[in-house]
Parts: structure tokens; C-alpha cells; sequence
């Protein structure tokens, strides 16, 4: 009877900017022979479209001290614990060779769970600031892979740089062909994120439907504007003759940035990745509600490279957004200059890097 396959659990949830990391290790681990279970909670289920059909996929309910009413928060604890003594049971059946954490809930019962039951255990932190779960357990676990360098750690702890590993759906557009802008069709991809998006719909359209008549002609638009702020968004750009597609998600956002002349984002650390290894200018407006302004760091390596404008949104107008839109797409060779120092700073070799991490820890794990 042949040796069963080694079983990873993936812990993951909320956003994409941990879903799609944790994605990307799923996809490296089955080609490399590896079972994979992830354990994500409802708004991370939105984003399992993406891993591969081999994923076995567990649906947790999710428990935040940040929602609901008194009583809610008073019984946080208590749905914590049931979810632990879940995971420590399934676990136990199970026998995983390995739990790794990518931040959200479902990591707090997955990795109380490896904890107790001493099997090995990472967390990856896709931020230059360690998020509230990720922090808790980056002393409970044997390593810790960042996403950014340098990442605020707490002391004592020492992390590995692996870099944000990205999906394979945009490892497949590493580096395509730019296409710098000119007097033909170009394309502006807007992507916010699912929190923060509300101040890109409010601002880009009208700094879009303000640039010169010759050179908006040729623009048309993929903005991914949240549900409530869909149908404005789209009468809008509608109402000022502008070609526009508007999504509340992109499920096909690696093709849409490697068409893209200009991609203008929030700096989350997936979409700021994703820039990176497709390699193409943008303009950056971090989210100023991010945890310890995580979103500002993310942004620092693609603009010290000279790859991205960062505009705080304390200073984020119309004016100033058409300014800096015009100013890149009437630059054809500063654009293309923009893409190439985004491609440096980016790390194609981060989903393997990592793949490597978790199979040597579990692989020490199998010895002692």
C-alpha cells in the first residue's frame, strides 16, 4: 500500500489580500504532490472560485470582537473556543503534516488547534506591519514568512522574506509585453479592494472625464467599484461618453493589468504584488484606515523604485488625480520606464520560495 500523500491545512479569510497568497501556495503544493485543506470563513469563500478543484475547502463561521452588538461580543469567546475544539478534532483525524496561516479568522482556530496539538506551524504576512491575528501567533508559531522587507515584527520574533506570492493566472503574465501609451485605444484598470474602495469611485471618474478631449477619446476603463457604488459609477463615466466596464470583481484581473497602460489601485500587498511581476505604472492611493497604515508600506518599494505615484488620500482631488493620469499617459517613455522598475521589484519566485519553507518545516516536524 502506497504512503498517503502529505496533508498542508491552509488557514485564510476575509480578503483577497489573503486569500490570493494563500491560493498560490495551494497551487504549488498539489503540483508538487501534497493534499491541500483550506479553512476559510464566508467573505474568504468568495475568492475559492480561484484554488484548484483538488482543494478540499472548509467553510468555518466567522467570530470578530469588531461586529454585532454587546451580546455578540459577549459570546465571541465562546464561538472562538467551539471553533478550536473543531479544529483540534478534525486535526486530529486528519493528521497534517503542516498548518500555515495567512491572517483573517480562520487562522485563530487553526492555529490554537496546531498549537495544542504541537504540530508544525507558519503564519505569512502579505504587510509590512504584521496584522492583529498574525501578531498574536507570530510567537505560537516555528516561522514566520513576510511578504514586505522590512516588516515591523514584535521582538524576538525573526521573519524569513519570501515576498507575496501571487497565483499562477499571473505568474502566466510575468513580465508581458508593455504597450506604452500613444494615440490609440488605452487601458485604465481602477482596482480598490474590498475595503476603501467608495473614495476611487467618488475621484476617478470625474479625474478621468477631466483629461483633455484627445487623449480621453482613447481611454476606456475597468473599475471595480463596490456593489452600492456600482450603478453611479457606471452612469457616470455612461453619461460622459467614456468606455467603461464596471465590476464589483474582477475575476480576470491578471489579463485586464497586462492590457492595462495604467493601473490605479489601492496598495493593498496582493495588488501591489501583482503590479510588480506584470510589471506596469500605476498610481497608488493607500488606504489611510489600514492597520498601523500597513498600505502606506506596501506602496514604498514600487515608489522608491520609480514604478508608482503615491497620492495620500489626505491630498487625493480630482485635479490632482487628472494631473498625474495625464501626465503618464502623455509620457510614453517615462511609462515604459515606470513598468520595467516595476518588474524590479517584484519576486515571481515567491510562491515557490515559500513552497520550499512549508515542506522543510514539516519535513523537520516528521523527524522530532
Amino acid at each position: 500500500m502506497s504512503e498517503r500523500k502529505p496533508l498542508l491545512v491552509i488557514a485564510a479569510g476575509g480578503t483577497g489580500g489573503h486569500m490570493f497568497p494563500a491560493q498560490a501556495l495551494a497551487e504549488v503544493m498539489l503540483r508538487r504532490g501534497w493534499r491541500v485543506k483550506l479553512s476559510t470563513d464566508a467573505r474568504g469563500a468568495r475568492y475559492v472560485g480561484g484554488f484548484p478543484h483538488s482543494t478540499e475547502i472548509e467553510q468555518v463561521s466567522s467570530s470578530t470582537f469588531a461586529r454585532g452588538g454587546i451580546l455578540n461580543k459577549l459570546l465571541v469567546p465562546f464561538h472562538v473556543l467551539g471553533g478550536v475544539i473543531g479544529a483540534s478534532l478534525r486535526m486530529m483525524r486528519d493528521k497534517p503534516s503542516i498548518v500555515v496561516g495567512f491572517g483573517g479568522y480562520p487562522t485563530i482556530p487553526a492555529l490554537s488547534a496546531a498549537w495544542l496539538l504541537r504540530l508544525p506551524r507558519m503564519i505569512h504576512e502579505q504587510n509590512g506591519v504584521l496584522g492583529r491575528v498574525n501578531r498574536v501567533f507570530s510567537k505560537k508559531v516555528d516561522a514566520v514568512a513576510c511578504g514586505m522587507w522590512p516588516t515591523d515584527l514584535p521582538e524576538g520574533v525573526e521573519g524569513v522574506h519570501v515576498g507575496n506570492p501571487v497565483r499562477a493566472a499571473v505568474l502566466e503574465r510575468e513580465g508581458a509585453g508593455y504597450i506604452p501609451p500613444g494615440d490609440y485605444p488605452m487601458s485604465v484598470l481602477v482596482i480598490g479592494g474590498s475595503q476603501g474602495a467608495r473614495a476611487l469611485s467618488d475621484v476617478v471618474p470625474p479625474a478621468i472625464a477631466s483629461l483633455p478631449m484627445e487623449l480621453l477619446r482613447n481611454v476606456r476603463v475597468s473599475h471595480q467599484a463596490r456593489e452600492e457604488d456600482g450603478e453611479r459609477v457606471a452612469s457616470f463615466y455612461a453619461e460622459n461618453g467614456i468606455d467603461a466596464d464596471v465590476e464589483p470583481f474582477f475575476r480576470d484581473v491578471p489579463r485586464r493589468m497586462s492590457e492595462a497602460q495604467l493601473v490605479i489601485s489601492r496598495a493593498g500587498a496582493s495588488s501591489v504584488a501583482d503590479i510588480s511581476i506584470i510589471g506596469r505604472p500605476s498610481i497608488l492611493i493607500p488606504y489611510p484606515y489600514a492597520a498601523a497604515d500597513h498600505q502606506n508600506a506596501n506602496a514604498r518599494g514600487l515608489a522608491q523604485a520609480g514604478a508608482a505615484v503615491v497620492i495620500p488620500e489626505s491630498k487625493l482631488g480630482v485635479e490632482v488625480l487628472a494631473e498625474q493620469i495625464e501626465s503618464i499617459l502623455t509620457n510614453p517613455e517615462g511609462a515604459l520606464q515606470m513598468a520595467q522598475a516595476a518588474l524590479s521589484v517584484g519576486k515571481p519566485d515567491a510562491p515557490g520560495d515559500l513552497a520550499d519553507m512549508v515542506a522543510a518545516l514539516a519535513e523537520k516536524g516528521r523527524k522530532t
